[in-house]
């Protein structure tokens, strides 16, 4: 026994393909799906191109604006990749992380292959939670000592990625919760 399948007018399965509608709107719409396909390749060459650097910052949700403010002051929106995970620098070099450091180091090194970026900057911030889960919450305890803590991982950072990137430049900051940074060398 057979059922009657009732399909729309432009079923291609039943042959009712020549029914379907193939006005102006059908043609622009696959003219249109046509021509990005055919664009893609020019898509992915645009991707690649020289910026200024990468930069490196944290995951928490207090810190994004404030991050782009900062770059935005610089002249550099548009001109840098960002790879963002939790601690910024802290994620490379703490030992609570290392089975992090990997992918920021592929990031980095993907980065400079498609961008041919000079430099990198390391943006940590202030109140930082994995800051805390990294060296424990002494090492955060007040602004001094948790200035220090910045300080060394941004430093223990910058010599890894001489180590392994040595044309690379660095720049290390310290970002507070009202978007005032502070630099170390």
């Amino acid at each position: 026994m057979t059922e009657a399948i009732s399909h729309p007018a432009a079923c291609a399965c039943c042959g009712n393909i020549l029914r379907a509608r193939f006005d102006r709107r059908r043609f622009l719409q696959i003219s249109g799906a046509a021509g990005m396909m055919a664009a893609l390749p020019s898509f992915a060459r645009a991707t690649e191109g020289k910026y200024e650097a990468m930069l490196v910052t944290c995951i928490d949700p207090r810190f994004p604006q404030p991050t782009l403010n900062y770059m935005r002051a610089r002249k550099m929106v548009g001109k840098y990749s960002q790879f963002t995970f939790a601690g910024a620098s802290i994620g490379v070099v703490a030992p609570a992380f290392k089975a992090w450091a990997p992918a920021f180091w592929d990031n980095l090194a993907a980065s400079m292959q498609l961008h041919h970026i000079p430099k990198v900057i390391a943006m940590n911030h202030r109140e930082c939670g994995a800051a805390a889960i990294a060296y424990g919450k002494d090492a955060i305890a007040n602004p001094k000592i948790e200035t220090e803590t910045h300080k060394a991982a941004l430093l223990e950072f910058k010599k890894q990625v001489a180590e392994r990137q040595p044309t690379l430049k660095v720049e290390l900051g310290l970002m507070a919760v009202n978007g005032k940074v502070e630099m170390f060398a």
